[in-house]
């Protein structure tokens, strides 16, 4: 389509988009939730953020009393924002900084649920994101990207990113290197990520 089609004039994207025609950014299901999980995943490895996540929803989620999704191993909600306001999630196992980071959010996205809301434009968005606690340039692109469906929205620091565009010596582009080069990407910069994290994988 005309999304591959524009990537595909930059020879490192071509293959991929060859690859996987298609591919499209998945979306996510809670705005909270994605920032939550976000969050957690800042400079540790995703089973170290996975780990966390699972200590958060056993500590603080719902309980969920369905036989079905018993079967599935289904027993508790991810927290909502009310259910975490006011609670030490540092003491899960996380640097008090990240634990109170969380809390904050909390406190904001209940105080403004319409808080992941689609914005006027990228930048605005970015500008909204970077406002909440926690949340940085890397972490405010990966929002807007999964959560606000942003095209654009492009995580350059995001080491998944710098692998996939490393050259033939295995030398990875610094995070400024890769926002250059990505600018012949868009407006459909966040579907190079995508293609760049599939083939990381």
């Amino acid at each position: 389509g005309l999304i591959g089609a524009h990537l595909s004039q930059d020879p490192a994207l071509a293959p991929l988009v060859a690859a996987r025609p298609g591919l499209r950014a998945p979306g996510a299901w809670d705005g909270f939730e994605l920032a939550v999980r976000a969050i957690l995943g800042q400079q540790i490895t995703v089973t170290a953020a996975r780990g966390l996540a699972a200590k958060l929803v056993e500590a603080y989620g719902g309980r969920i009393d369905d036989p079905f999704a018993a079967t599935l191993g289904l027993t508790r909600a991810f927290p909502t924002p009310a259910e975490i306001v006011g609670q030490d999630i540092a003491a899960l196992g996380m640097p008090k900084a990240r634990g109170a980071a969380l809390e904050a959010l909390a406190r904001t996205v209940a105080a403004d649920p319409a808080i992941f809301t689609p914005r006027a434009d990228l930048e605005s968005a970015i500008a909204a994101l970077k406002a909440l606690p926690g949340v940085g340039e890397w972490t405010a692109q990966y929002i807007a990207l999964r959560e606000l469906r942003e095209p654009d929205a492009f995580p350059q620091a995001d080491i998944g990113l710098l692998r996939g565009m490393a050259d033939e010596a295995g030398a990875r582009p610094t995070p400024a290197e890769l926002l250059d080069r990505a600018e012949a990407w868009r407006p459909w910069r966040a579907y190079a990520a995508q293609h760049l994290w599939a083939a990381d994988a």
